[in-house]
């Protein structure tokens, strides 16, 4: 498995955030933007949420077992595979978003200066 690179999800947002302003852009020139669906930012919130419980409750367990605890429940290699590949795809669906998201505020920005 490959490290997921800090200049990978840089270059992800760049090209999301050019792409997204460009749309936003072609999109009201042809007529009113659309609206963002309420449940966007909460769903994405939800998603954050149990990310973090997933990874916090993986670091407790990692930390117990290599602290040699009495009792520590020891992680499973699959399941511990399996988290980092979750990981590594929520950085990139982050990245992707964000820069959505931030493409599209340009141009309301730079469209509210005009």
């Amino acid at each position: 498995m490959k490290q997921l690179r800090v200049s990978v999800l840089v270059g992800l947002f760049a090209a999301a955030g050019v792409l997204s302003w460009a749309g936003a852009r072609l999109w009201d020139s042809v007529g009113t933007l659309p609206k963002v669906p309420v449940a966007a930012p909460i769903v994405l919130a939800v998603i954050a949420v149990v990310l973090a419980a997933t990874a916090l409750s993986l670091r407790a367990r990692l930390r117990a077992q290599r602290e040699r605890r009495a009792g520590a429940k020891g992680v499973d290699p699959l399941v511990a595979a399996r988290a980092v590949v979750f990981g590594q795809a929520s950085a990139l669906v982050a990245a992707l978003v964000a820069g959505m998201y931030g493409g599209t505020g340009v141009f309301l920005w730079m469209d509210g200066l005009d």
